[in-house]
């Protein structure tokens, strides 16, 4: 029943797997509306593929990234300034998550979350007393909340 999905084409499921992965990009990226491009990719598959489980991957997907935002809003607000949170801490938060999600499944993102701001501090801060200091303040301004709507990407696009 999966392989049927191969009839859309090779191209076209590329540009899907693409729009995933600016979703994934999109929720470290302040300002791009990540989870609505994972959700906009797997309606577009969903609409060319048009099965059972095409639909039903949709109604997953859409669920997750529901109750997703609702965990997102129940947090507290981002609050980034004056933290230090550079471009290469976020890219470095993201990479890490990524590795993390594919060398122990599912559950690894967070973890390399957490790893990657802490790598990149290290880097940055020097010693590891600042860059757990950092680190933690970090998780605490907006870790959480980017962590939590990365993980319900990560789990739709996986």
């Amino acid at each position: 029943m999966i392989l049927h999905a191969w009839h859309v084409g090779v191209w076209q499921l590329l540009m899907v797997g693409g729009v995933m992965l600016l979703g994934l990009l999109g929720v470290i990226v302040p300002g791009v509306p990540g989870p609505w491009l994972v959700w906009a990719a797997v309606l577009w598959w969903s609409l060319h593929v048009q099965t059972g489980v095409a639909w039903f991957l949709l109604v997953g997907a859409t669920a997750v990234l529901l109750i997703n935002q609702v965990i997102v809003w129940l947090l507290p607000n981002r609050r980034l300034r004056g933290l230090g949170v550079t471009r290469r801490m976020a890219a470095s938060a993201g990479l890490g998550a990524l590795a993390g999600f594919f060398l122990i499944p599912v559950i690894g993102a967070v973890p390399g979350f957490v790893g990657g701001i802490y790598g990149s501090e290290r880097l940055r801060l020097g010693g590891h007393g600042p860059a757990m200091a950092s680190t933690r303040a970090v998780m605490r301004a907006a870790g959480t909340s980017v962590l939590v709507e990365l993980m319900g990407c990560l789990m739709v696009v996986g």
